[in-house]
């Protein structure tokens, strides 16, 4: 795991391109605590920079970046290729020779060998990376098919082209000329995220999962004509799509319910063999390794599997809350005890977990406003202090129907549909008109009459609301993307959304409708963009490599394939899951309620972070960029506080990005480099 970054000068700066590549490496330098370096092309202003988190060969044959035994490309790289061993032997039976045991050095001569494109399909990883043809003065930029690793890229005005792993490779002293994009700040209002291909600043891109992007020297020079980052832009082309890897023959997608039951123990058994491969793979380092578990069905999986291929006990680390609703160290502690594993556990005070928040802007470096990212860091933190890599069970939900909401939208349908349209507007008018706190009651006390998937959630009253204001959609993905969202951007003043696969329905399958849409869009934004962007900042904050055996592309097209009925039963969610975990764990230590890794925000907005939200919102501060009615904040900040409404998500949103504002282009504009 590491860091990269590089930079393509307008032709007359180049004297500048030592100082970015420096400054770009020590803002990198948590992602690559073990090594740094640089490379400038003596014929073009460009050049590369890497930082290392040395996983496998800690020698310094895995020094970057590196070029191809050619010399042709010069390449700078993030992540793990966990078939590289097989890809080696090919590469020598061709004549290849290596000098050390990287994966890198594998991956530069298979692109030397066969090209970009072929070398990523042969890939099978977590990666980002960034290839410069010296011969053919070309740049080609790559990421993995799930988005596990990041990479940002854009046009600086006047200045020139730069990519890599994070933001803050930009230097402070040019950062005012970037500007804001209102598009990307409307998607982060309604979703808490950014979703790929935007970016905050205009310009700038994050590059899609699955894709290459090739630039020549007159478009690093200058953004091809219409580009915009999508996968229709010039320039782009996917290498592996998601949307192919579901079964044709499926026109309205597989039936919540379906029982079909033909050749379920041979599915069972080729999902229980590709898992236990992810994760063998997965175990392969020359440096102590672990796992996060969390007592859930996913991550005690994962565990399960692990401590099957190894001799020894397998570490596992948890942590705990004092606060019952949050904690689940508990059930993580049983399941370690019955697996055998050497388990560590951290019970984190409320103050200890909000010293994380002063971190969290320049850690993200983006707005991202999922507060589960402050137990996530924690959990880092403490499996850092043993461990230098980790894996965790991300990915089961999207891809096995764990999520609640799932369930909830495909009812929410079917009810609606019984409504006369011209009932749904008081219907609506009657469900807003009690207050989210009000419904929470309601449906608190009424916990064991509700629907199996719908126990143990929260927030029943702000889902309530959600649920009212989408009673009108003209289709289950117009619905399920309404429901899932934070604010209405019209609400706070945004005029129009971009489209995207999250605001659009001419991005999604025809051949897909209900639970399976709801789970492809997730796996095309939520995922990558919201789940997998809080792992890999929150672990490389510590840097600690996190690992995502779910996420190995033979599973992922495994379970696309999979009828519906080993995903959902007589409502029991991730039913095969559940049925290859049994084989390990008993199931009374893991059939319970989800309960989600949270903190609690209300509670702290309203007492210890009041100060810190109201300097936060304050018309002052809002008025720095005049994005946000301020009128609209503060109502909702004066309900949150007087507990007549729980609007704490809503709040959050904002403060993290004003948070974000301040330590990008005010806080730290006279540091040598950006606090992490």
């Amino acid at each position: 795991m590491c860091g990269f970054l590089g930079w393509y000068l307008d032709d007359g700066k180049r004297e500048a391109l030592s100082r970015y590549l420096s400054f770009g490496t020590q803002a990198l330098a948590h992602r690559g605590p073990d090594d740094r370096g640089t490379w400038e092309d003596q014929n073009v202003p460009f050049g590369l920079g890497h930082t290392r988190l040395s996983i496998i060969d800690l020698s310094p044959l895995g020094h970057q970046p590196m070029h191809s035994s050619s010399q042709r490309f010069v390449l700078a790289y993030n992540g793990e290729i966990y078939n590289f061993s097989e890809i080696h032997k090919e590469l020598a039976s061709r004549g290849r020779t290596f000098r050390g045991r990287s994966d890198t050095e594998v991956l530069a001569e298979a692109i030397d060998e066969w090209g970009v494109h072929e070398a990523a399909e042969r890939a099978n990883g977590m990666f980002s990376f960034a290839v410069w043809d010296r011969q053919e003065k070309r740049l080609s930029l790559c990421r993995d098919r799930l988005g596990i690793k990041p990479l940002y890229y854009g046009w600086v005005p006047g200045k020139g082209f730069v990519f890599g792993s994070e933001l803050k490779i930009v230097p402070f002293e040019i950062r005012s000329l970037l500007k804001l994009s209102t598009p990307s700040v409307a998607l982060f209002v309604r979703h808490n995220y950014i979703p790929a291909p935007w970016c905050i600043f205009e310009g700038f891109f994050k590059l899609l999962p699955g894709a290459v992007l090739t630039l020549d020297m007159e478009h690093l020079r200058e953004a091809p004509n219409g580009f915009d980052g999508s996968e229709a832009s010039a320039n782009i082309e996917p290498f592996w799509r998601l949307r192919d890897k579901y079964p044709r023959t499926r026109l309205e997608g597989p039936q919540i319910g379906d029982n079909d039951n033909r050749n379920e123990g041979a599915w069972i058994e080729s999902l229980s063999q590709e898992l236990s491969h992810a994760v063998s793979r997965r175990m392969i380092a020359d440096v102590p390794l672990g796992a996060f578990l969390s007592g859930g069905i996913d991550s005690s999986l994962i565990v399960s599997y692990m401590q099957q291929h190894s001799s020894r006990p397998v570490r596992s680390f948890s942590i705990g809350f004092d606060e019952e609703q949050y904690d689940e160290a508990p059930y993580a502690r049983a399941i370690a005890e019955h697996l055998g594993t050497q388990h560590s556990e951290l019970y984190v005070p409320p103050e200890s977990a909000r010293d994380v928040i002063p971190l969290l802007p320049a850690m993200f470096d983006e707005p991202f406003a999922d507060s589960s990212q402050i137990p996530t860091f924690l959990v880092s933190q403490l499996a850092r202090e043993s461990v230098t890599v980790s894996l965790s069970g991300d990915g089961g939900d999207e891809l096995f129907w764990g999520y609640g909401r799932y369930f909830a939208a495909e009812n929410l349908w079917r009810t609606s549909r019984y409504v006369p349209s011209f009932v749904r507007p008081l219907l609506r008018q009657a469900i807003l008109s009690l207050s989210p706190s009000r419904w929470d009651k309601i449906f608190g006390s009424a916990q064991s009459f509700l629907p199996k998937a719908l126990q143990g959630l929260t927030n029943y009253g702000e889902k309530a609301h959600r649920a009212a204001r989408v009673l009108d959609s003209q289709s289950k993905g117009e619905l399920y993307t309404g429901v899932n969202i934070h604010w209405e951007p019209e609400t706070l003043g945004f005029k129009e959304l971009p489209d995207h696969i999250l605001t659009s329905s001419t991005h999604w399958p025809s051949s897909l409708n209900g639970i399976p849409l709801f789970s492809f869009i997730d796996l095309m934004s939520y995922l990558p963009d919201d789940i997998l962007v809080k792992v890999d900042r929150a672990s490389m904050a510590c840097s600690l490599e996190a690992r995502v055996p779910f996420l190995d592309f033979h599973v992922v097209e495994l379970a696309l394939q999979m009828p519906s009925s080993l995903k959902y039963r007589s409502g029991d969610t991730k039913f095969v899951l559940k049925k290859l975990l049994e084989q390990f764990v008993p199931r009374r230590l893991f059939e319970r309620p989800k309960k989600g890794f949270g903190v609690p925000l209300g509670e702290w907005l309203r007492g210890p972070l009041r100060e810190w939200s109201a300097d936060l919102l304050s018309e002052e501060s809002l008025a720095k960029h005049g994005l946000f009615d301020a009128s609209v904040v503060h109502s909702y900040l004066d309900q949150h506080l007087k507990n007549s409404a729980d609007w704490k998500f809503y709040l959050w949103d904002i403060c993290m990005f004003q948070s974000w504002y301040r330590s990008f282009f005010q806080d730290g504009a006279h540091c040598d480099v950006p606090p992490v």
